[in-house]
Order: structure tokens, then sequence, then C-alpha cells
């Protein structure tokens, strides 16, 4: 998941934030460290142009570089285990029951309003920023609210209930 530092911030559990504070120490420490020796053995076979080990090994720290960066932005705009309050009102570290209005077969959907690396088990997660997550953010249980779909279709759903994520 790619945010920009352009967005705000993003809630996290206490776990989650260890969990990926724990990632940033080993990317920056060990596994960049294991990527720098591929480079080099693969540097040291001699000719660049030709040697798919040392492009694999360039390739693979694009990606740890990468990710460090991301990893340091959500951890720097983290807001870590502040449980918002149980007042039907829909934020950030909320599980939001809904459904979709005019929906035949009537079956609700839960899912956490959260950062995408949280990912308990038995729940999904949606960002903020997702088309739905920005669409219900800060409306109360109850209310009926409409989106536009990235495929351009135009959906209402209804809040069912928004509770606390206690994971």
């Amino acid at each position: 998941m790619t945010q920009s530092t352009e967005q705000g911030t993003i809630w996290l559990t206490q776990d989650a934030f260890d969990k990926l504070q724990k990632e940033l120490e080993d990317l920056k420490g060990p596994i960049r460290q294991e990527v720098i020796a591929r480079i080099s053995a693969a540097r040291d076979e001699g000719d660049l142009k030709e040697n798919g080990g040392y492009h694999a090994a360039r390739e693979e720290q694009g990606k740890v570089e990468g990710r460090i960066r991301q990893l340091e932005d959500m951890l720097r705009r983290a807001q870590v285990g502040e449980t918002p309050p149980n007042d039907g009102v829909v934020e950030p570290g909320m599980v939001v029951t809904y459904k979709f209005v005019g929906d035949d077969d009537d079956e609700a959907e839960t899912f956490l309003l959260g950062a995408r690396e949280i990912e308990p088990e038995d729940l999904t997660v949606y960002s903020p920023q997702s088309p739905l997550g920005s669409a219900i953010n800060g409306h109360n249980k109850g209310e009926t609210v409409s989106y536009e779909a990235p495929n351009g279709k135009e959906l209402k759903v209804v809040i069912l209930d928004a509770v606390p994520y206690t994971g």
C-alpha cells in the first residue's frame, strides 16, 4: 500500500505499529546489508551488462529502499492505539458494518477503517482514503451515504454500526 506524505494520520494498533517498526529495523539492518553484499559479489564477477545476479540484486535493493521510505512515512504519521470513542461516528479505528441500499440479498458487510498493515485475520481493512472509507468517514450510524465506485458507478450504503476496534 503506497500512501504519500500528503495524506493525514494513519491509525494503527500498538501491535501493528510494533510489527512495522520491527520490519523497518530488519530492512535497515540485516536485509539491506545482505542485498549490498549480493550486489558487491555480483559486481566482482565482471561484466555487469549481462550479469543477471547483479541486476536482480539491484532490483531487490530498489524494492527494499522503497519499502523503507514507505514504512518511515507511515510510522511518522501513525496515531497509535488511541481507540476512538464508542459514539457511532465512523472514523479510523472503527469497525464498520454497512450494507448497500437496494441490495436484494440484504447481506451486511463489516470492515475495519484503518491502515491495511493492521489486517487482522478475521476482518477486512479499508483505508480512510478508499472510496468507501472517505465517503463514510465522519458519518453516523444509521446514515445513508453515496459515493462513486472506481468503475464510476454511484453506490449508496447505509451504516448499520460503528464500534471501536479492540483487537
